[in-house]
């Protein structure tokens, strides 16, 4: 390495550049922060405290929720610390477990997405058959899957990028560690880890869709052959919230990570992954929940078992001080 100074610890540079901003974006970040863990808090409760959503869909709604919630975990807190914070370091070892973390739950997120579209499929594909070709226990497997594989092409992404020299420069032009501003500051990077690094964020993005596209192609030919047009609509409708996150999830990520990068496209993929972390978990679960009564009805009912429940801590408090 010659005359090179091997980097251990990093500076988050991210949004240093708008030093004006950072009490006003602390703000946003941390209400869209609070309403996420609200949002599919609620949606993991009613789920689970509604009968009449143990159904697989729900399952894997259910799943992806909590996903989506320990994803935003990963990367907002740091964010908002820094934010306030005027040190904005973090070592290479809690560095590369914020990608590893950040990227195992993106890919297991992809991999449940596209569970659901096959569960859209048997569902409308063979219904009366549904509840024995998707028992609890095949989903439970479609979910463990999708954290393994995830969780294995992360470790993946890991050793490849873990295993360069960093070098000289420790600015990481980001808000977190990210695979492309990460391996520019490596003195050894060659096109061989880029295919690498390359092959494996396709293997998740690209595998996953095409999955999710083969579905609904099949789910397609199946509908326009019901000679109703109401049963068609309703076949229809069934898919228009998964069709809805699966455009916003693989719209947001395909930019960010299947793009070709050079330094000056570090600012856009900053400013689309503040939407891919912020604004993707959090309308997941409104879009859900907006365009499904049978969810609809399980949230109204979580709320006010939420507002019985603070009367009552309330007129205990009464009582114990009287």
């Amino acid at each position: 390495m010659g005359n090179h100074t091997t980097v251990s610890i990093f500076l988050l540079w991210g949004f240093s550049s708008f030093p004006d901003l950072q009490n006003f974006l602390f703000v946003v970040i941390f209400f869209s922060h609070v309403t996420i863990l609200a949002a599919n808090l609620s949606i993991m409760v009613a789920i689970n405290f509604s009968h009449n959503l143990h159904t697989p869909m729900y399952y894997f709604l259910c799943g992806l929720s909590f996903s989506e919630t320990c994803t935003s975990m990963v990367v907002i807190p740091r964010m908002l610390v820094d934010l306030l914070s005027e040190s904005k370091t973090i070592s290479l070892p809690e560095c590369a477990t914020q990608m590893f973390f950040f990227f195992g739950l993106g890919a297991n997120n992809c991999f449940i997405i596209a569970a659901m579209s096959y569960d859209r499929y048997i569902a409308i594909h063979n219904p009366l058959q549904y509840s024995i070709l998707m028992t609890q226990k095949i989903c439970f497997q479609f979910m463990m899957a999708s954290w393994i594989v995830g969780f294995l092409v992360s470790l993946c992404i890991i050793l490849t990028v873990f295993s360069l020299s960093f070098c000289d420069s420790n600015i990481i032009q980001h808000f977190f560690c990210d695979i492309s501003p990460v391996v520019s500051l490596a003195c050894d990077y060659t096109s061989h880890h880029k295919m690498a690094i390359f092959g494996f964020s396709a293997f998740v993005l690209v595998g996953s869709f095409t999955l999710i596209m083969i579905s609904y192609v099949f789910i397609v030919s199946v509908v326009m052959k019901m000679p109703s047009v109401k049963g068609r609509y309703k076949a229809f409708s069934t898919c228009s919230s998964h069709l809805t996150v699966v455009s916003i999830h693989y719209g947001f990520a395909c930019f960010v990570y299947l793009r070709p990068k050079n330094r000056d496209s570090f600012g856009e993929d900053m400013l689309m992954s503040v939407t891919y972390t912020v604004l993707t978990p959090l309308l997941n679960p409104i879009v859900y929940s907006l365009r499904n009564k049978e969810m609809q009805v399980a949230l109204r009912k979580v709320l006010d078992s939420v507002t019985r429940f603070f009367p009552q801590l309330t007129n205990k408090r009464d009582q114990n001080i009287f």
